[in-house]
């Protein structure tokens, strides 16, 4: 059962939910679910906590590197505050040069690298060992894969499990995504034995222990995969989540991305690539209009699934610069690419909109510095309590993003996009906030200091590309 969720949608919109809201003694209001149960029976629907290979080790990532990430997740600290989930991202699967596709076993579909996935004691498949081993530690495991199928299972016509269909039978023969290996084909499910297909690879997936599945490259095109894998994940009987990723669509694919997957990624990737660290602050500004363009139809509310922000790069503050930096800690960038305020910026807008929080960063080299950061109790339970924030201003190197918390409460981020610190500030009838003769009481969430103001205007100093993170209540509600 999906349990509703809330959000502030507009400061309009909040004004006037707040008139009602004194009536009813309520700060926040409820949605009714959309049709279908999504995701299956036994996956909870909460914004995913965890890590994924593919930020810091992408192609050297191997089973040992798997295993030492899903260790430091539990040895630091961050399993205990819900972190569960170890993703293996790409490079997992045999991939010859020629770009002809994935290598295949005799049902067409990709066969484990065993080089890097050796097969467990008992002779089991590489990926299953490997989730065995994250399943031993608590922790739940995720894998990936593209839409289609490889031209090698074409070429050779390779039989569809449990069925007297083949792979030249179903393929279209259109391009389908896949980064780094190429060669996939489209599928067309209108075939007999393509909704099968892809069946037999969840089925294969959840004989393995899988329990995440990311469905990269998709575009508007691919409406019928998200709807088959969602499908073949409802009948193996194993409750997966469901992450789909873009090569390139729009907000016309919601609606179906609501119904079929628990997670979606708009944005373009968070890594930026050619840099020294993993991301950097434009990438991440990206995020603002993201929020601005799915926030009103799709993500938290009364919707199944949740806008996923990308890889959240915080936890390698390594950089041997650093030490030595004469301007402290608020300038320089990390090993991450992200200075103090920067990472501080991440966490607060990913809690915000309820965005998966999925490390992209080295666990084994956390640091306490950014390891405080993450294991903030107030600012998780931000991100987890599933409400999709608003963006409310954006102007003048300001973003206000804000959203009325199942507690009744308002959490508001005053974001300064700007090259200089700036005073920030947003009053109480743009947050929904009932006039109220006893004043406010203000929770820095960062800080984790409360006080009372009589002001009905909030303000605070904020670093370059910096945040503060507040939760406000009228004093004595």
């Amino acid at each position: 059962m999906t349990v509703p969720r809330t959000r502030l949608t507009s400061a309009v919109m909040a004004a006037a939910l707040a008139v009602l809201a004194m009536s009813a003694g309520l700060l926040f209001h409820a949605q009714t679910a959309s049709a279908e149960a999504n995701p299956p029976a036994g996956t909870t629907l909460t914004p995913v906590l965890g890590w994924s290979s593919w930020s810091f080790f992408r192609h050297s990532t191997d089973a040992a590197i798997v295993e030492s990430e899903a260790q430091a997740m539990q040895t630091s600290g961050l399993e205990a505050e819900g972190f569960q989930y170890v993703n293996l991202d790409d490079f997992w699967y045999e991939c010859p040069q020629g770009g002809q596709g994935p290598n295949v076993d005799q049902y067409g579909r990709w066969v484990t690298d065993p080089t890097k996935y050796p097969p467990g004691p008992g002779g089991e498949n590489g990926i299953a060992a490997l989730a065995d081993y994250v399943h031993g530690l608590g922790e739940k495991f995720g894998i990936y894969v593209t839409p289609g199928i490889s031209k090698q299972a074409v070429a050779e016509n390779t039989p569809i499990e449990g069925t007297p269909f083949t792979a030249d039978s179903i393929a279209d023969k259109t391009r389908q995504n896949n980064y780094n290996c190429g060669g996939m084909t489209g599928i067309n499910f209108n075939k007999p034995g393509a909704q099968a297909y892809v069946n037999s690879i969840v089925d294969e997936f959840a004989a393995w222990g899988v329990d995440y599945i990311k469905l990269d490259g998709i575009t508007n095109h691919n409406a019928a995969d998200v709807k088959a894998w969602s499908d073949a994940i409802r009948q193996s009987g194993r409750p997966m989540q469901l992450d789909v990723t873009e090569g390139s669509y729009t907000p016309k694919l919601g609606p179906l991305l609501d119904q079929y997957a628990t997670q979606w990624e708009y944005s373009s990737d968070i890594e930026a690539y050619g840099t020294p660290g993993l991301t950097d602050y434009a990438q991440v500004k990206k995020r603002f209009t993201t929020l601005s363009l799915w926030e009103p139809m799709y993500g938290g509310s009364q919707y199944d699934g949740y806008n996923d922000f990308d890889s959240v790069e915080v936890g390698n503050c390594n950089d041997p610069v650093s030490a030595s930096s004469p301007f402290g800690h608020e300038s320089y960038a990390n090993g991450d690419g992200l200075t103090y305020p920067e990472r501080q910026t991440v966490l607060s807008l990913w809690s915000l909109a309820s965005s998966p929080i999925i490390l992209g960063t080295d666990l084994t080299q956390l640091c306490p510095q950014d390891l405080s950061l993450l294991e903030n109790k107030a600012v998780l339970a931000l991100d987890q309590d599933g409400v999709d924030a608003s963006l409310i201003e954006s102007e003048n190197g300001e973003r206000i993003v804000a959203k009325t918390t199942p507690s009744g409460a308002v959490a508001v981020g005053l974001f300064n996009t700007g090259l200089k610190t700036k005073t920030l500030s947003v009053s109480a009838s743009a947050l929904g906030l009932p006039a109220s003769s006893t004043g406010y009481q203000v929770n820095d969430l960062w800080s984790g200091t409360s006080y009372d103001t009589a002001s009905s205007t909030f303000s605070q100093i904020v670093p370059s590309h910096g945040v503060a993170l507040f939760e406000i209540t009228p004093a004595g509600s």
